[in-house]
């Protein structure tokens, strides 16, 4: 066999980019949108702005990961590029970054589950009263927290337990993808608000947070691209089929986006959408009946598990690796003799997805919270191009990916990301507190490098 069929071809390098991104933010996160919005316009603006990004960025990321394929991802780039105590800090804030994704989740998992008892679309004054009243919350914590324990169990009892959950629930997530789509047929039947949206005329300035305040959440709907680095020596003729394939992946992407919320307009309206929680099980109740809002509801939550059960699944893999590499204690590399589980790894893993939920207790805080972490890994990750193409500059003429449109790519990439950054900084009203917090746990890691340094000394 030949060694270029052993390698991803462009079909299978456009499937990985789309179903790297796709997930559970889009049946959520419109809602964060839509609020911060004053019309439809840059609604549309903002996920289509969105997507654009990602294309830069997914493009700069399979760059990088052409100029230095190496296993261990993040880690590995950062301490070539840069100090040892960024690579440890940065990695260490994805991983919480990564917890505080999974916490999102699964308080997105509590908020359907909820719709199944109470449905949204029936009750939406009674469950302002609830949530005024702080019950709601407690509700959406307590079924969080039960997810994270419940598959904290499942995981201690083996990967190959673990994995056969997945595989299930993976299907489920197929099902729940056709069935948020299929109201796009029949919404000319629904009794939806228009799509247009009268203008507020807000100032320039307000205008602009509120594209900045959207991002956010479309950052994180976009969010997974950047894995693109672990593929860079794995696809056939790269040079040609890695822009390709993220350009058709990404489009393909941003087009089921716009589709998905112009069906959510369509049909629930853009004022609904801006106050409603579970938005795509809303959306099918208005076409099928209050009954499909709570199967929808169902399968939602169970496709929150799936998200729940692969983080629980991979994080602590990373912190193994870490261990290995001896950036965090030997203690990380301890397995069950019995059922070859990184407990420590999981368990500590586990132990901070649920402490964020407690401290945040709103999946807006969360969010706030994972994308400002985020920011730092992606500008500094984007970053380590400028200074890879100066110490590889041999491999140029090799058939490895090399971006055309150098430099503008990468620098549009980092001003959005520090756009996104500063918006989240600037918004005292929710949003501070999280970028207050995230700068702590950035300067917290970068001490505790020293400090475990000290004592190896």
């Amino acid at each position: 066999m030949a060694a270029g069929s052993k390698k991803l071809n462009l079909f299978d390098f456009t499937m990985i980019v789309v179903t790297l991104v796709i997930g559970m933010g889009i049946f959520r996160t419109p809602l964060n949108v839509a609020k911060v919005s004053p019309d439809t316009f840059l609604f549309f603006t903002a996920w289509i702005v969105g997507g654009l990004v990602a294309l830069c960025g997914a493009l700069t990321y399979a760059e990088i990961g052409s100029r230095l394929p190496v296993t261990g991802g993040y880690y590995k780039v950062f301490s070539y590029a840069y100090h040892p105590s960024i690579a440890f800090a940065i990695n260490c804030v994805i991983l919480v970054s990564n917890a505080a994704s999974l916490a999102a989740v699964a308080l997105v998992g509590g908020e359907y589950i909820t719709g199944i008892f109470i449905p949204l679309s029936k009750d939406i004054e009674w469950m302002k009263v609830a949530a005024n009243a702080g019950y709601i919350q407690t509700i959406h914590i307590s079924i969080a927290i039960a997810a994270i324990v419940i598959f904290y169990g499942i995981n201690l009892l083996g990967l190959k337990m673990s994995a056969k959950t997945q595989n299930v629930l993976a299907i489920v997530k197929i099902i729940l993808i056709l069935l948020l789509i299929a109201p796009l047929f029949f919404a000319g039947n629904s009794d939806g608000q228009q799509i247009h949206h009268a203008i507020v005329n807000p100032t320039l300035r307000e205008y602009i947070k509120a594209f900045g305040i959207g991002l956010v959440a479309v950052s994180f709907t976009y969010g997974g691209y950047q894995q693109t680095i672990n593929f860079g020596a794995e696809v056939n003729e790269p040079a040609k089929n890695i822009p390709r394939g993220i350009f058709l992946g990404i489009s393909i992407i941003i087009l089921l986006y716009l589709s998905i919320n112009y069906a959510y307009i369509k049909v629930i309206g853009f004022e609904t959408l801006k106050e409603s929680q579970n938005i795509a099980a809303i959306m099918a109740s208005k076409i099928f009946g209050v009954n499909a809002e709570r199967i929808l509801s169902g399968f939602l939550f169970l496709s929150v598990l799936a998200y729940v059960n692969v983080l629980l699944m991979s994080n602590p893999r990373v912190m193994y690796a870490m261990s290995e590499d001896n950036i965090l204690p030997p203690v990380f590399k301890k397995r069950n003799p019995q059922t070859d589980v990184l407990t420590v790894s999981l368990s500590v893993f586990a132990a901070i997805c649920i402490i964020i939920i407690f401290w945040a207790k709103e999946f807006d805080t969360i969010l706030s919270f994972t994308i400002f972490l985020d920011c730092f890994g992606m500008v500094l990750s984007a970053a380590t191009i400028f200074i890879l193409r100066k110490r590889t500059k041999h491999l140029d003429d090799t058939g490895i990916y090399k971006m055309k449109l150098f430099p503008l790519l990468p620098v549009i990439f980092i001003i959005a990301y520090s756009f996104v950054a500063v918006s989240i900084a600037l918004d005292y009203e929710k949003n501070n507190y999280a970028a207050l917090t995230g700068l702590g746990v950035m300067a917290a890691f970068t001490g505790l490098y020293f400090v475990l340094q000290h004592f190896k000394k």
